[in-house]
């Protein structure tokens, strides 16, 4: 059986000026979260707000524990490089549970 995991990061950056500066600090975090981790991610919200945005970033493996992990690794990854402006949530299902009525 897999396990998924979906992950909402809500980040602020108060010291930003500028979408372009915003798009840069976005472009290289998704691709760093894509490389190390292997997970798929996509900004969804606060397209036009300099000083938000909301990413989803999904990760899968085959047992819970292992997606847990690296949902756990993804979190301080962000924590480590934006701080105190990173919330994050998470849920864990099995594949069964997403694709079962």
């Amino acid at each position: 059986m897999s396990y998924i995991c979906l992950m909402e990061i809500e980040l602020h950056f108060p010291e930003g000026g500028s979408l372009k500066g915003k798009r840069k600090d976005l472009v290289s975090l998704k691709e760093q979260l894509r490389r190390r981790f292997g997970a798929s991610v996509a900004e969804t919200e606060h397209h036009e707000l300099w000083q938000r945005a909301t990413l989803t970033a999904a990760l899968v493996a085959r047992e819970a524990g292992a997606v847990e992990d690296a949902a756990a690794a993804v979190e301080r990854h962000v924590l480590a490089r934006f701080g105190d402006g990173v919330r994050c949530e998470r849920a864990i299902r099995s594949a069964r549970e997403v694709l079962e009525p």
